[in-house]
């Protein structure tokens, strides 16, 4: 039985809130390195899943040319994986608010 005084992982199958992106912490600490290693393994895992399938249908059609394709294929899929994890937009800091937008909240005292 779990003490309830000592910190531990969460009891049965919940998971934490705020679950973040593959390589990005939870509170954004590192985020940056951690952010750009995931973006360089989709990238590169891409290119050498996808070059290996073009081998070996060059191989089974005798063709040159579907491994570079394969190539560029697993590096488009790569970039997009990453972009749809989260992983190459900008993020906001912690506690930092973006710049202000729209009209004016002080009223009409600066209108003419």
């Amino acid at each position: 039985m779990r003490d309830p005084k000592k910190p531990g992982k969460a009891s049965g199958g919940q998971r934490r809130s705020g679950i973040s992106a593959p390589g990005v912490s939870a509170d954004n600490s590192n985020g940056g390195y951690n952010a750009g290693m995931a973006v360089f393994s989709y990238i590169i895992g891409g290119i050498i899943v996808w070059s290996l399938i073009g081998w070996g249908l060059d191989y089974l059609w005798g063709t040159r040319w579907i491994v570079l394709a394969g190539a560029l294929l697993g590096a488009v899929g790569g970039f997009y994986l990453s972009h749809m994890h989260g992983l190459t937009s900008p993020r906001k800091n912690a506690g930092e608010r973006p710049a202000a937008s729209g009209p004016s909240t002080d009223g009409d005292t600066n209108a003419k």
